[in-house]
């Protein structure tokens, strides 16, 4: 081993370029893999949170979005096969035109009617304190990252939705008690401040446009339902029934969001695959460039080790030992300047009240330790067999 780390210092540049080439494979394996690793996270719990229930919205232009009032809820029930329909509204948390970069729709307020969650499948878990009281008024349940981007705990108060920057006579503000943190779930939920429905009309009836406050009644309006269906209901088959019986209303059948949420994750994929083609690309030559040029500079070494006594393997095992050295340490690297780049942009995404945009999770960090070692030896097979095929009376004439 001594012998074989004083092979690597000889020529420091060339080692330290190759090492290099590897670092920055591994380095684009790293942060867009933990990008993927993210979306895909988010698009896995989206897949779970949405495959349990048909969401319907309001029909508008043919299209998906409007208004609703919560009678639609009663008809919606009526409909063969629905076992609850329940209405639920959906505000954001800040009141500035937000321009950050966000997977999924940001910081949202969320308000279901009161007892649908126990026909969800989706089940939330509590970090600290309780879900709120259905009934109640003034209470906040906060999924894990708004929690974590306002700095808030169990107890603290939050106004929502969050002050404008600048002045704005028409906004109206109401302070919450926070009464549970939600543990982590990776998806949507992270982003929601949960509230009672109640407390989610009113904060969707301050949001509603100048011309239409005073005019409309906000305890009367919804801007969804989550509808359940019986157990053995097919929910595309009952989406379909609802499009057909309900007027003025869109119901999309569950299979539909998850094939869309497949396809995001195919692309996604598609990422970490390109960089780690990338990696290979890179780091692959640049090992074997340098492999080479060792045998070419050694071959009088080689020749007097195999007329010593030498066997083939032991060469072999000599020159891809030094590529699998050089590929751990490239890939040591990358990884740890990987790691410290997400960080640092997770943590000024979060600073800046927004979502973190890197997941660099066990199964990256194998995924690229592996790749990196497996390059090297790869990168290595040649150059060895090169040295080792070496005729030792042949080589000891080099010159």
């Amino acid at each position: 081993m001594l012998e074989i780390l004083r092979n690597l210092t000889r020529r420091k540049l060339r080692t330290a370029l190759t090492v290099l080439g590897i670092t920055i494979g591994v380095l684009a394996l790293t942060t867009m893999g933990s990008l993927a690793e993210k979306s895909n996270s988010l698009i896995d719990g989206g897949v779970h949170y949405f495959r349990d229930h048909v969401s319907v919205a309001a029909a508008s232009n043919g299209g998906f979005g409007g208004i609703l009032t919560i009678d639609k809820a009663k008809d919606v029930l009526k409909v063969d096969g629905v076992q609850a329909a329940c209405a639920d509204t959906g505000s954001n948390v800040k009141t500035d035109l937000d321009l950050s970069f966000n997977f999924g729709p940001g910081d949202q307020v969320i308000a279901e009617q009161p007892g649908c969650q126990q026909y969800s499948t989706f089940k939330f878990s509590y970090a600290g304190g309780h879900a709120i009281d259905d009934y109640g008024s003034g209470q906040l349940v906060l999924g894990s990252d708004i929690a974590r981007e306002y700095k808030k705990k169990v107890g603290d108060s939050m106004e929502l939705p969050q002050p404008p920057k600048k002045f704005n006579p028409d906004f109206v503000g109401h302070q919450f008690t926070i009464v549970g943190i939600l543990e982590k779930t990776l998806t949507a939920p992270d982003s929601f401040a949960i509230v009672s429905f109640r407390d989610g009309q009113m904060l969707f009836g301050d949001s509603l446009p100048s011309a239409l406050k005073g005019h409309v009644d906000a305890t009367q309006l919804a801007t969804g339902i989550n509808v359940y269906g019986k157990p053995g209901v097919d929910l595309d088959t009952l989406a379909n029934r609802i499009n057909d019986q309900v007027a003025g209303v869109r119901a999309i059948p569950p299979s539909t969001l998850v094939k869309a949420f497949e396809t995001a994750s195919v692309v996604l994929t598609g990422i970490t695959t390109g960089s780690a083609l990338l990696a290979l690309v890179i780091g692959g030559l640049s090992v074997i460039n340098t492999m080479l040029m060792a045998v070419t500079e050694r071959v009088r070494e080689i020749g007097l080790k195999k007329a010593v006594g030498a066997r083939t393997r032991h060469i072999l095992v000599e020159f891809i030992t030094e590529a699998t050295i050089i590929g751990a340490i490239g890939g040591a690297i990358g990884l740890l300047v990987g790691w410290a780049l997400t960080t640092v942009v997770n943590a000024g995404l979060t600073s800046n009240n927004q979502a973190e945009l890197f997941l660099l999770t066990l199964r990256l960090v194998g995924l690229a330790v592996a790749f990196a070692v497996g390059l090297g030896a790869l990168a290595g097979v040649i150059p060895a067999l090169r040295a080792a095929r070496l005729d030792p009376v042949t080589a000891l004439r080099h010159q």
